[in-house]
């Protein structure tokens, strides 16, 4: 599996201003969010879990691969088998779930698995947020823009309301389509919402977001 902007915005993104130490991105894939929290961060704990094998494969040969590699590690399990036994609480949850609601499917039953929102319900993965964060910690996520109302009314019945908020569009004249999500137990009555424009045209990167992704990026 390529690495996404999705995931390289959430990795960069994602607030660490409380010096987590110990982190878990949830369906790490080949475990992009892990390794740039772990370049990021010196949190000293960082777990994924990742149900399809052969990412799992990959992420941990990343992982073994990678300056940070005693700090980093891989389950081959499904959420609901993680939180079967719960061992640790953890100061910063992040994911990048799959989004693609709709009635379809390729013919790749891998890539299915990891865009479709039936693999791993928005509602299971906040729930299980909400169980496994510490009582200061952050969940972090992006969805699709068109989901971040439904999203927000589900953490709150978990008892998890926004941090910030960013919007993200392509273009300065396309429509918004991921939107990148900070929660915590703190209720605030206000919290910052922002817009991120990725282009200006193809490969032209605005300042804001080379900014935000610059050290995560061979060339930019």
């Amino acid at each position: 599996m390529k690495v996404g902007t999705d995931g390289v915005l959430l990795g960069a993104w994602t607030p660490i201003e409380h010096r987590p130490f110990s982190v878990l991105d949830i369906g790490a894939g080949t475990g992009i969010l892990a390794l740039m929290l772990a370049q990021r961060s010196p949190a000293e704990q960082i777990d994924a879990i990742e149900i399809d094998e052969e990412a799992f494969e990959q992420c941990v040969e990343n992982f073994e691969n990678s300056p940070w590699s005693d700090r980093l590690y891989c389950y081959h399990a499904g959420l609901d088998e993680f939180m079967e036994e719960p061992e640790d609480e953890y100061d910063l949850i992040v994911s990048n779930p799959p989004f693609y609601s709709e009635d379809y499917k390729t013919k790749s039953e891998q890539r299915d698995l990891a865009r479709f929102q039936d693999a791993l319900p928005f509602a299971d993965l906040i729930e299980a947020a909400s169980v496994l964060l510490s009582e200061n910690g952050i969940f972090s996520v992006i969805i699709p823009h068109k989901e971040e109302a439904k999203f927000i009314g589900l953490a709150q019945e978990c008892n998890l309301f926004p941090l910030k908020i960013t919007r993200v569009k392509g273009t300065p004249t396309s429509e918004i389509k991921r939107s990148l999500l900070a929660f915590t137990f703190a209720e605030k009555t206000s919290f910052p919402i922002d817009e991120l424009i990725i282009e200006t045209a193809r490969h032209h990167y605005t300042e804001d977001y080379i900014a935000l992704t610059k050290d995560f990026y061979l060339k930019m």
